[in-house]
């Protein structure tokens, strides 16, 4: 699937931020397993700005759309046992439609499922996370620095995850 980040804006949005260099970071954190994979927990997390209907509202668009540089910090969370129809999708840099078809593609919480029947991993957390990976420009990650976050990572100590999946998008 070739995702276009810069589809859903405008087009002088768009030309706006593909112009706009690339920040590498060095070096990238890393982190051996401390035991086997089929004996960690995982969870999941994205950043395609998942939420799950009537449960927790979705990420905040109308403020983007009026303020281009502003992205939504907050993040939302997604059970184990979250149905497909259960999941809305509420992120302006990618097309939504290929997501609200099948999450997997960024959480794959379906498949992870599987391969916890077939012991092929420890377990699947009961809490899996979505954020929006758009953070404004100049991006700022104070908030999901500050308190995001550590409170995600909270959470996922406090349901045993040994490693977690990233998907960003």
């Amino acid at each position: 699937m070739v995702v276009d980040s810069y589809k859903w804006l405008p087009g002088s949005f768009a030309n706006y931020y593909r112009a706009l260099p690339l920040q590498k970071a060095d070096p990238l954190p890393w982190t051996p397993l401390a035991k086997p994979i089929e004996e960690c927990r995982f969870s999941l997390v994205t950043s395609a700005g998942l939420y799950v209907k009537g449960k927790e509202p979705p990420f905040d668009l109308e403020r983007e759309r009026q303020d281009p540089f502003w992205g939504d910090p907050t993040y939302r969370t997604i059970p184990r046992d979250v149905k497909q129809e259960e999941v809305g999708v509420a992120h302006l840099h990618i097309n939504n439609a290929d997501l609200e078809a099948d999450i997997n593609i960024v959480l794959p919480v379906h498949r992870f499922l599987e391969l916890e029947a077939a012991g092929e991993i420890g377990s699947l957390a009961p809490t899996h996370y979505s954020f929006m990976g758009y953070q404004g420009y100049p991006r700022n990650t104070d908030e999901w620095e500050n308190h995001y976050g550590p409170e995600m990572a909270a959470r996922m100590k406090e349901e045993g995850v040994d490693a977690a999946l990233l998907t960003p998008v």
